[in-house]
């Protein structure tokens, strides 16, 4: 007997929606919001463990000397999409990972949306989010209304398992993350595929302060193996910039003109290596606390990094367990298929992609799950060089949540 698939997509991306490609079949399933958006209550603990899944998730698929990134929000989001359709151990996994039970995180999303949808400056941020109904799957209501009530969902529905389906949302993603991940499909979903869950978030930002091109210089960015490769740095030129030191790091906090994100570099004293041991959900927030106007000389290289992998094993080890168990996982939340089997999590993949240069940054990510069923510095100044490997990440200033971590360890 086949077993039915389900796969969920989360894609940080530029629009909210596209309008259906020939084959689809958009259907009128969006209900209104359940209040303003603005009534939507944070949950602090909530973020905080979108600040530790990244941690976790940047410790188990991190190959040292080599450059990750991940997003933490978008990873979050959608597994929190996924708790909507979970059913005991397996939603009490979730609510555990994501630190908050399914009402809480569906409003903690809701409430995140609400502020990165009007970021002020130059930023452009929109989250999106759709559903891709294969025609087998009878999808059920309560899932359907709290995926387009919270997240905004729009509905979609075709037989997934074509080349069709494959171009239909590839071409979504390309154009909703503005052309940066241009494919996630590289073959049609399986024939078992029941549903793609997509939520869409594309980041552009720009530096409050911007680095003058004319002071880019190359240098040697130091790798872990000791050789010296040479690369663009960015120079600030001199000037006050949000600098901290702590007991075995120093950075700095670069705001963006949007006033609310950041981008944050840590340089660690003693290695990567060994400060990423403790990174966890508390680590960027205290980094911000901590932060003091200050007259620093800054260089930092000019770059851009991409990372792509499969994660189920670390969510796994995380304590994600009975999802990825065919004969344990409880979707039925979701709905039925005409098999009757049962979904459960088969894989996740994600991908993330980031530009640093004099402007600004531009990133965008995304996260497939499939679910089968079965010189001597004057003393007035500091002087921060990031030429060896750091830890950086784009930070939610008021929220600490990072919707961006990475580590640069070679250009």
């Amino acid at each position: 007997m086949k077993r039915k698939l389900l796969s969920l997509l989360l894609l940080p991306a530029l629009l909210a929606g596209c309008a259906a490609p020939a084959g689809v079949t958009a259907l009128t399933t969006a209900e209104e919001i359940p209040g303003d958006r603005a009534d939507f209550q944070p949950r602090p603990d909530a973020d905080a463990a979108i600040g530790n899944l990244g941690a976790e998730l940047l410790r188990a698929v991190r190959e040292p000397g080599k450059n990750t990134l991940l997003s933490p929000l978008s990873i979050a989001l959608a597994l929190s999409m996924t708790a909507n359709g979970a059913a005991g151990d397996t939603l009490a996994e979730l609510e555990a990972l994501l630190g908050a039970d399914a009402d809480a995180l569906n409003a903690n999303a809701g409430s995140l949306l609400a502020d990165y949808e009007h970021l002020g400056g130059s930023t452009v941020s929109n989250i999106a989010n759709s559903l891709w109904l294969d025609d087998s799957l009878t999808a059920r209501e309560p899932f359907l209304s709290r995926c387009t009530a919270f997240y905004g969902a729009g509905v979609y529905q075709t037989d997934l398992a074509t080349e069709g389906a494959r171009r239909a949302v590839n071409g979504w993603v390309e154009e909703n993350t503005n052309g940066m991940i241009p494919e996630i499909l590289t073959e049609a979903p399986p024939e078992e595929t029941a549903l793609l869950l997509v939520n869409a978030l594309y980041l552009k930002n720009t530096w409050g302060n911007r680095f003058d091109p004319v002071n880019t210089r190359e240098d040697s960015f130091h790798p872990a193996d000791g050789s010296a490769v040479a690369t663009e740095f960015l120079n600030n030129g001199l000037r006050d910039e949000r600098y901290f030191r702590t007991a075995d790091a120093a950075g700095a906090v670069l705001p963006y003109d949007d006033g609310r994100l950041a981008f944050v570099a840590v340089l660690p004293d003693e290695g990567l290596d060994s400060w990423l041991e403790g990174l966890d959900g508390d680590t960027f927030p205290a980094l911000l606390a901590a932060a003091e106007d200050t007259r620093l000389l800054l260089r930092m290289p000019k770059f851009e990094a991409e990372w792509g992998g499969e994660v189920r094993d670390a969510l796994a080890a995380l304590g994600l367990d009975t999802a990825f168990d065919p004969a344990r996982a409880d979707f039925s939340g979701m709905g039925t298929t005409e098999s009757g089997d049962p979904l459960f999590i088969g894989s996740v993949r994600h991908r993330a992609k980031i530009e640093v240069n004099e402007e600004g940054t531009e990133a965008a990510a995304a996260t497939v799950v499939e679910v089968p069923s079965g010189g001597a510095a004057p003393a007035d100044y500091e002087e921060l060089t990031l030429d060896r490997p750091f830890c950086y990440a784009v930070v939610d200033l008021e929220r600490g949540v990072p919707l961006f971590l990475g580590t640069f360890e070679r250009p």
